[in-house]
């Protein structure tokens, strides 16, 4: 990426962001999604799982994809909410354009998760605009990256978080079972800004070792919120007759 830094027009008031920010540190956010599919793909059940986990653990904050999931677990958590809008299945499709972004920050998110990876973006148009389009309605833009060298370019750009969500699923990036913690320390070594351990964190004990390793804050889903997931491991572990 050879994007100049943004130009802020009405960001989010730096007392305000370093509120938001200290309250995630070393906590954990907890991702609320469900696939295509999925009995539980609504915005009701979403709300649900969101308010479930909000009144069950001292959790920091939520991940919520899709604008009306997002306006509906606003409605019944008071936590931050990560919010991202998936368009697609391949390629840039975590909220691609600055118009997914505005749409989610609209809809109710603190901070606004958007794909920061080298890949062409859908519209064809910079990351850039897409930072300043988060920034112009006051809230925080946290870029999803696969790379070390992908996370120093968004934070160079403004990228207020930066996120390890998208290592291994880039051909470039690092293809394992478990969480990247290599990531997370390279980054963490590298930007100024908060770094989030995101994907493959399956156990308590690898969201402990991500913040050992640097990590900021640790954003957990699958291992918590997916039913079917979990209960398919919890099946493979037992004798298959």
């Amino acid at each position: 990426m050879t994007e100049s830094a943004p130009r802020n027009h009405n960001p989010m008031p730096a007392d305000r962001a370093r509120e938001l920010l200290d309250g995630l540190r070393g906590r954990l956010v907890v991702s609320c999604q469900a696939p295509p599919g999925d009995p539980l793909r609504s915005p009701e059940h979403m709300a649900a799982v969101a308010a479930s986990v909000a009144a069950g653990a001292p959790v920091a904050g939520v991940r919520v994809q899709g604008v009306a999931d997002i306006e509906a677990v606003r409605a019944v958590v008071d936590l931050p909410i990560v919010g991202l809008w998936k368009d697609g299945a391949e390629g840039v499709y975590i909220t691609p354009t600055a118009a997914h972004a505005r749409a989610v920050a609209e809809a109710g998110a603190e901070i606004v998760a958007v794909d920061a990876t080298d890949r062409p973006r859908p519209d064809g148009r910079p990351l850039r605009e897409t930072v300043e389009a988060v920034h112009g309605l006051g809230r925080l833009l946290m870029a999803d990256v696969s790379t070390v060298a992908e996370g120093v370019a968004a934070a160079a750009l403004g990228a207020d978080v930066v996120s390890t969500t998208l290592s291994g699923y880039t051909p470039y990036s690092r293809q394992q079972p478990g969480p990247d913690l290599e990531l997370v320390a390279e980054l963490a070594a590298r930007v100024a800004v908060p770094v989030f351990a995101e994907g493959r964190l399956h156990t308590p004990e690898q969201a402990a070792a991500a913040v050992e390793a640097g990590a900021w804050g640790v954003v957990v889903g699958g291992a918590i919120t997916a039913p079917a997931a979990i209960a398919t491991r919890f099946a493979a572990a037992l004798p298959q007759d």
